[in-house]
C-alpha cells in the first residue's frame, strides 16, 4: 500500500456533471463553464490543497434514451452543453507548477496518429503533467455522431481500444530512440534520421506508417487512467491502466476493495506488479463544522437535486429507458419480473420496499455523499486507505465550493495524519505518483521500446 492517499478533483467542461439539478444554485459556478477564469482559479485552489490532478470527464453524445429522446437531458443540462476538455489544460498548466491534468478521450473519436501527437504536445508544454482516461464510449449517439452505423458492440469497442493503444505505444515508445534529438547547432543537425523509425502498423482497424511527428515528451506515454467495470473492462484495466476509477457507493467498502483485489490479481497474472496500479474511489464530501451542519447541507443538496436529470443520466449509463416507471409508486408495487435486469437489480437492492422509485434515485445520488465534520470524513478516508484504496476522486456537488470546503476543512486533518502531501515531489505526474518518469518495464507498452 502506498504511504499517502492520492487526491483527484473530478469535473467536466459542462454545466451539470454528476449531481444534477444543483447548477441553478447561487453558490456554484457551473454556469460559468464557458469562461477560462473559473478553471484557472480551480486549478490554483487544487494545487494549494495538494491534489495530484484535476480529472476532466467527457462524452461525445447525448443522453437520449430517457423517454425516447434527448429533451430531458437538454432541459436539465445533463452533460450537454459540453465543451472539449483538452483546450482548458494549457491555460491551467500555465497557472500552476505541479498539478496534473487527466482528460477523457474515446478511442472512437480521433485517429490514433492524431491523438498521439496531441498528447505529446500537451505533455511537452506541461512538462510531463498529462494523463489520459481511456474510454470506449457507451452512448449510442456517440456512434452515430462519429460515422458508425450505431455504436459498435461492446467487445468490438474493446478490440478497437487494444489496437488503438498498440498504435499509440508504437508511436510514443518506439518511433524515436532516446538519443534521436541532437540539437547540434554547430553542424545544423536537429535530429538523427537513423534513430527515428516508421511503425508500419497494419491491423484490423488501423493502418499507420509513421513515424511519430513529435519528439519524445517527458513521459513519452501519458499516465493511463481507466474506469471499466465490466468483465472485459477489468481485463483491459489489468493490462493497461496505471490508475483505476471506482464508483461504488461510499457505503460499500467491500464492493470497492473487491474490485481492487480482482484487478490487482488479473494484473499480476499478466506479469505486472501489485503496486503498478492505483485505485481511486469516487466521493462527494459534504463538510460541516458540526455533524448537524453537514447533514443539513447534504439534505439541502438532495432536496434540490433533479430526479429527472438523474434518470436521464442513469438511463444512458445502464442502456435502459427508465422513463416508463412510475416514480411515486412504492417499490413493493412494481412487478420486478417484468423489468429488465438492470432495473430489477436497482429495485431489489433497496431493503425498504415502501420507498418509491423517486426515493431510490435520490438515495443513489446521495450514495456518493460522505457527510460529516473534517475529522469524521478523515476517519473514513483513513479506513478506506488502510483497506487498500489508494486515493479518492472528489466529485463536486457545487463548484468550487465542494473542493474549497474539503481543502479548508479535511485536508489539514489528513495532513496531520500524514495521509496527504504538504509538498509536491519533483518531476512528471508519473514521477509524483510512482517515482519514475516513464512507464514501468512490466507494462505492455515497454515491449515497443528500442
Amino acid at each position: 500500500m502506498h504511504k499517502r492517499t492520492h487526491l483527484n478533483a473530478f469535473s467536466m467542461n459542462c454545466v451539470s456533471h454528476i449531481q444534477h439539478g444543483l447548477w441553478v444554485r447561487d453558490d456554484t459556478r457551473q454556469r460559468e463553464f464557458n469562461r477560462i477564469e473559473p478553471w484557472i482559479e480551480l486549478a490554483r485552489l487544487l494545487e494549494r490543497g495538494g491534489f495530484d490532478a484535476l480529472f476532466l470527464a467527457d462524452v461525445i453524445g447525448t443522453y437520449d434514451l430517457y423517454r425516447g429522446g434527448p429533451e430531458t437531458a437538454i432541459q436539465e443540462a445533463v452533460q450537454i452543453p459540453a465543451n472539449d476538455p483538452m483546450p482548458l489544460i494549457p491555460a491551467m498548466a500555465m497557472a500552476t507548477e505541479h498539478l496534473g491534468f487527466a482528460f477523457t478521450s474515446s478511442v472512437l473519436q480521433v485517429p490514433p496518429f492524431t491523438f498521439a501527437r496531441q498528447i505529446s504536445t500537451l505533455d511537452h508544454i506541461t512538462r510531463g503533467r498529462i494523463a489520459w482516461n481511456i474510454v470506449t464510449s457507451y452512448l449510442p449517439n456517440a456512434g452515430t455522431n462519429l460515422g458508425f452505423s450505431g455504436l459498435p458492440p461492446h467487445d468490438e469497442r474493446y478490440a478497437r481500444a487494444e489496437e488503438y493503444l498498440e498504435v499509440a505505444y508504437k508511436l510514443w515508445e518506439g518511433s524515436w530512440e532516446e538519443d534521436a534529438v541532437l540539437c547540434d547547432t554547430a553542424r545544423g543537425r536537429y535530429a538523427d534520421p537513423a534513430r527515428i523509425h516508421p511503425i508500419d502498423h497494419a491491423g484490423a482497424y488501423y493502418e499507420v506508417e509513421g513515424p511519430h511527428l513529435s519528439e519524445p515528451s517527458p513521459q513519452r506515454t501519458p499516465l493511463l487512467f481507466q474506469a471499466g467495470s465490466s468483465e472485459r473492462g477489468r481485463e483491459f484495466a489489468a493490462t493497461h491502466a496505471e490508475c483505476v476509477f471506482m464508483f461504488a457507493s461510499m457505503r460499500s467498502l467491500k464492493a470497492s476493495t473487491g474490485v481492487v483485489q480482482d484487478i490487482r490479481a488479473r494484473a499480476t497474472r499478466r506479469g505486472r506488479g501489485p503496486d503498478d496500479i492505483l485505485f481511486f474511489q469516487g466521493v462527494t464530501p459534504v463538510v460541516g463544522g458540526t455533524e448537524a451542519e453537514a447533514e443539513a447541507k447534504a439534505a439541502d443538496y438532495l432536496a434540490q437535486s433533479s430526479v429527472e436529470g438523474g434518470l436521464a443520466h442513469m438511463s444512458g449509463s445502464v442502456g435502459v429507458d427508465l422513463g416508463a416507471i412510475d416514480l411515486d409508486a412504492p417499490l413493493a408495487s412494481l412487478e420486478t419480473d417484468a423489468m429488465q435486469g438492470v432495473v430489477r437489480g436497482l429495485i431489489e437492492s433497496a431493503p425498504d420496499k415502501s420507498l418509491t422509485f423517486r426515493d431510490l434515485v435520490r438515495s443513489r445520488a446521495s450514495g456518493q455523499f460522505l457527510t460529516g465534520t473534517p475529522e469524521q470524513i478523515a476517519d473514513r478516508f483513513q479506513a478506506w486507505h488502510e483497506a487498500g484504496v489508494d486515493g479518492f476522486n472528489i466529485v463536486y456537488a457545487v463548484t468550487p465550493g465542494t473542493f474549497a470546503d474539503f481543502i479548508e476543512g479535511v485536508v489539514p486533518e489528513l495532513r496531520r495524519r500524514g495521509l496527504v502531501q504538504s509538498d509536491y515531489a519533483p518531476g512528471t505526474l508519473r514521477e509524483k505518483l510512482f517515482g519514475q518518469a516513464r512507464l514501468s518495464a512490466r507494462h505492455p507498452a515497454a515491449a515497443y521500446r528500442r
